[in-house]
């Protein structure tokens, strides 16, 4: 997995921080005492082992392996550490946030197998991969989403430990509100529905995309926190640095799909103009969509001001989401 090299060197305290012209001119801070490269991949460590020991192969095999097919597939697991980094910035440790975690990467894995089947995007590669219906066909791929769906709530009532009763059933509602009507499977359906039509405005984009894509990214922060035990005042202003990152992330993501090469993003590129989807680029530019997304970054950073060194994670993971390349 690469990262880009302006977020990938050594960035560190606040006193410290420097301002440098990165790639493709976007400005990123640097940080000497803090490392995103060594940080993401620690953490990604954890979640993979995590993720591979929770979900072994059962009775139908088939089933089990379709579902860990797609969940082990790799990829950025930035669902996961976002929890993983909310979690312990608020006091909480790692220990009580590795099932939420790893019950959020389930549902976000969901979303892309059941994204991918013929009837929604209708793609065949995933993280580099043939996608689960190509592999599994499109019923067991059906079955397989379904699964990990279900499972993802039994993994974060039967394995959380340490955390209030109250704590957790507050995370599992929004799990629940996340991919519902309410979230990820409406927006989902308002995708659908606006695929051909070129007069989409950029409001119905953005709250097209802040149900699809932001809504499981500000629960990802959010949850973290909640089980720590955060105060109300906290749990704000994550949710606000959340909706700017999760709106970035997917401005950058429509970026991507025409700049970027099927090698790169690990999927069929170009599919959202071959669909004739509306995309931030498609209303403002690509120069336009990026600026947009910046200001959106700058305003996640601004949220995590009152922090110390402890924020740091997630000041990095906000300027990576704007200049990776997959």
């Amino acid at each position: 997995m690469e990262f880009p090299d302006i977020v990938l060197k050594a960035v560190g305290s606040r006193q410290k921080d420097m301002v440098t012209r990165g790639e493709r001119g976007v400005e990123v801070r640097k940080n000497e005492n803090f490392s995103l490269a060594s940080y993401l991949e620690e953490k990604r460590l954890i979640v993979e082992s995590a993720l591979d020991s929770s979900l072994v192969i059962g009775n139908p095999a088939k089933i089990y392996e379709a579902m860990r097919y797609s969940l082990l597939a790799g990829g950025k697991r930035l669902r996961p550490i976002l929890c993983l980094a909310t979690c312990e910035l608020m006091g909480g440790s790692l220990e009580m946030a590795l099932p939420t975690a790893c019950a959020l990467e389930m549902i976000h894995t969901m979303s892309l197998i059941h994204d991918d089947l013929p009837a929604m995007d209708n793609d065949d590669y995933r993280r580099g991969k043939l996608t689960n219906h190509k592999v599994f066909g499109e019923d067991i791929a059906i079955l397989a989403g379904d699964g990990l769906l279900a499972y993802a709530f039994e993994y974060v009532v039967t394995q959380t430990r340490n955390v209030p009763p109250v704590q957790v059933l507050e995370v599992i509602a929004r799990l629940g509100r996340t991919v519902g009507a309410a979230g990820l499977v409406g927006g989902q359906v308002l995708d659908l529905e606006s695929e051909g039509k070129p007069d989409i405005s950029a409001e119905t984009l953005g709250f097209i995309h802040t149900q699809k894509t932001g809504a499981l990214l500000e629960t990802s922060v959010v949850s973290g926190a909640v089980l720590a035990g955060a105060k109300g005042e906290d749990i704000a202003k994550l949710a606000r640095y959340a909706q700017n990152i999760g709106l970035a992330f997917q401005i950058i993501d429509d970026v991507l799909d025409i700049t970027a090469t099927k090698e790169e993003l690990g999927k069929t590129a170009g599919k959202d103009l071959q669909a004739q989807k509306a995309t931030y680029p498609s209303l403002w530019g690509i120069e336009g969509s990026r600026q947009q997304a910046q200001q959106l970054i700058d305003s996640a950073i601004n949220e995590l001001s009152g922090y110390d060194e402890a924020a740091e994670p997630l000041r990095a993971i906000a300027e990576y989401i704007v200049n990776r390349k997959n």
